[in-house]
């Protein structure tokens, strides 16, 4: 078992292929998870009779427990280090993926979300020590191409996981919820109920046993160790030795990452609620989330043609905001399949967003570099917050006009901290 730890700021080399290649696997396994939530929507919309609002519950446990998570799992990192800080969170991740299974099967709908809140703590865990770990691994000035590579990995998961939890628990969905609805009793509608809410328990039984499988497999990797404190000191900003106050860039940096991880779960996971809204049918709109995350893979892989050879992450950054603007006037100008279609491209605008945002917000940091990531992984709050906004007030105005009044303020802001909040505080470079 190797014990080497990479130099500060060293290039990606062959010895370093391997780590990227096994937190690439990383970025797969959470990529899948996290992209479940759209489908989930759909689900437990009809497995616990729910509305819009109750049924947004699953987003909002799943990200929230990142806010209260982070800090302290860049605590516990500091204890366990990176390697076994990552074979931690896909333990944890297990142990919320047997909860979610049984609570579900049982129809105990809070039981169900606090599986979700513990699976986003592994995750947590997990990303506050992945997002660090890749964006170090080389030159912080290329992070963006790196965690594009990562990202590719984990939006193919993404549009994966919708079409597998698809075939594997949403399969004649239509059908199902007019047998519900026409069942002769209450009895008959809760065995029906029943049947359809035991369909998640094999799946997700098998995925606690994959998460802790890779888990064993990452502790007994030649995975290398890195020390964040010293690989980021190599962009100095004149404020090493004061507190994490002291980076202005970071702050404004972790709003970026809130109202992005917003536009993101939108984007994706409420894209079948907003699809409803046109009364589109259910066997069409459970698979929506795929198309988001199919643009989104596109998008990696134009970043990483362009990043940083043709254009520089900021730069791709703001141009990326922009067409979150354009394509989100798109979504309310237009009626339909049109409309879904220019909320499926807002996954093109957004696939740079956080391999852009995450190194530039924790560039110079230094020995604050740990504490800084938890901050950002905070953010990931963006995505229980503003979806829960959508749905509250769709109940009382036009749901495009919500969905519109949303995401452009967020798109606006993420291009203010690519064109100018990325560089406050700093020295010109």
């Amino acid at each position: 078992m190797s014990s080497t730890t990479l130099a500060a700021g060293e290039q990606p080399t062959s010895s370093s292929m391997l780590p990227m290649l096994i937190i690439g696997v990383l970025f797969f396994i959470f990529g899948f998870v996290t992209w479940l939530n759209g489908p989930l929507i759909t689900f437990v919309k009809l497995a616990f009779d729910l509305d819009d609002v109750n049924a947004f519950l699953v987003p909002m446990a799943f990200y929230l427990s990142y806010f209260f998570l982070a800090l302290p799992s860049s605590w516990v990192l500091r204890r366990t280090g990176m390697k076994k800080g990552m074979a931690l969170g896909l333990f944890v991740m297990a142990l919320g993926a047997v909860l979610f299974g049984q609570f579900v099967t049982m129809r105990v709908y809070p039981g169900a979300l606090t599986g979700l809140f513990v699976i986003g703590a592994g995750l947590s865990l997990l990303q506050t020590a992945s997002n660090p770990y890749i964006s170090i691994l080389g030159p912080i000035d290329s992070a963006a191409q790196r965690i594009a590579f990562m990202g590719i990995c984990n939006k193919v998961a993404g549009a994966l996981a919708p079409v597998v939890f698809g075939w594997l628990v949403l399969n004649g969905i239509d059908t199902f919820d007019q047998q519900v609805k026409a069942a002769p009793s209450p009895e008959a509608r809760e065995a029906l109920l029943n049947t359809f809410a035991a369909k998640v328990h094999m799946p997700y039984m098998v995925m606690a046993g994959l998460l802790v499988l890779l888990a064993v497999w990452v502790v007994r990797s030649a995975l290398p160790e890195v020390k964040p404190s010293g690989a980021n000191a190599e962009a100095e900003i004149g404020h090493g030795e004061g507190s994490i106050f002291s980076f202005p860039h970071l702050w404004l940096g972790v709003v970026c990452l809130f109202v992005y991880v917003g536009v993101e779960v939108m984007a994706g996971d409420a894209i079948g609620t907003y699809g409803r809204g046109f009364d589109l049918p259910l066997d069409a709109t459970k698979h929506f989330t795929s198309y988001t995350l199919i643009a989104m893979l596109a998008g990696y892989v134009a970043g990483l043609v362009l990043i940083p050879k043709i254009v520089s992450q900021q730069a791709y950054l703001a141009v990326s905001a922009v067409l979150g603007v354009l394509f989100t006037l798109g979504a309310y100008l237009t009626h339909g399949y049109a409309s879904v279609a220019f909320v499926a491209a807002l996954g093109f605008a957004n696939a740079m967003m956080w391999p852009a945002i995450f190194p530039l917000a924790i560039k110079g940091l230094g020995r604050h570099t740990e504490a800084g990531s938890a901050l950002l992984i905070m953010g990931i709050a963006g995505g229980a917050l503003i979806p829960q906004a959508f749905v509250h007030l769709k109940q009382y105005f036009d749901f495009q006009l919500v969905f519109m009044a949303l995401m452009v303020p967020c798109y606006l802001y993420i291009l203010f901290y690519g064109l100018r909040g990325h560089r406050v505080g700093q020295h010109a470079h």
